[in-house]
């Protein structure tokens, strides 16, 4: 059974309301168009510009509004959801999480390994990195799913660590920043993870101005088979059992590796 993916794309502001309410609108809009999962941006209900300490004002905790609205979206409109938030860490600061949630539960948590100290940016100011865990991956249809965030994308670590525990598929949810070269780094490093790892990549990012939008979904030849602009939209894909079998007898890189992964100490 394939399936039906869809990425969406918009840039959250700090006006929860309107944010919940617009990611309302276009889950309601994918799940109506037959897909059974949608990947939303990283901060998907509290983004700005800049991080500072209103990003710990606004976190929600796991049974907050954000999930319980999520979780009845799925219910509802029979879909897996993946969406980025805020969560209080406890001690001041605030994890970038993303939580995975099925059939109206909250089945899958990933709290941002790599912070965003870059291109002038200090992401861990203000945000606690995750602990390294056991990937907890979803199943939709036949098909493993494995999180990540935004600037892990520059760790190809990540990925296969992901892809050793069974994934299939890689949901990213992002908030990339725009900037010089930036979207070429976007668009290429999509489709390494895709080809390196020969997994379909999901990957949601914002849109202007906040974002330099071009959601995708990447095959595992490192074709892109859906991609939105810059702008507010959906993009959407089948994701093939089969293609993955087919295009890993082709390219057995993973088969013909000589080496693993092991976390930092």
């Amino acid at each position: 059974m394939n399936l039906h993916a869809a990425v969406i794309q918009y840039a959250p502001t700090t006006d929860k309301d309107e944010n919940l309410e617009l990611v309302k609108q276009l889950i309601g809009k994918a799940a109506d168009q037959g897909a059974d999962l949608a990947v939303l941006p990283e901060y998907a209900t509290y983004a700005k510009p800049d991080l500072d300490e209103t990003y710990i004002e606004n976190a929600e905790e796991l049974d907050g509004r954000t999930v319980t609205t999520l979780r009845a979206l799925s219910t509802e409109k029979n879909i897996v959801i993946i969406a980025g938030m805020n969560e209080p860490n406890g001690q001041g600061r605030v994890f970038n999480t993303l939580v995975g949630v099925q059939e109206g539960e909250l089945k899958s948590t990933y709290r941002k390994l790599h912070l965003y100290d870059a291109f002038g940016a200090h992401e861990s100011k203000w945000i606690e990195p995750g602990a390294i865990e056991e990937p907890q991956l979803l199943e939709v249809n036949g098909l493993k799913v494995g999180l990540q965030t935004c600037y892990d994308l520059r760790f190809p670590e990540v990925s296969r660590v992901l892809v050793d525990a069974g994934a299939d598929v890689l949901a990213l949810p992002a908030a990339w920043v725009p900037g010089p070269l930036k979207e070429n780094h976007w668009t290429t490093l999509l489709r390494a993870r895709a080809i390196e790892n020969t997994v379909y990549v999901v990957a949601a990012g914002q849109s202007a101005p906040t974002g330099v939008g071009h959601s995708s979904i990447i095959d595992p030849m490192g074709n892109t088979i859906a991609m939105i602009g810059d702008d507010v939209g959906i993009a959407r894909a089948d994701l093939s059992p089969e293609r993955i079998a087919n295009v890993r007898t082709i390219n057995p890189a993973l088969t013909g590796r000589r080496f693993t992964v092991q976390p930092k100490v």
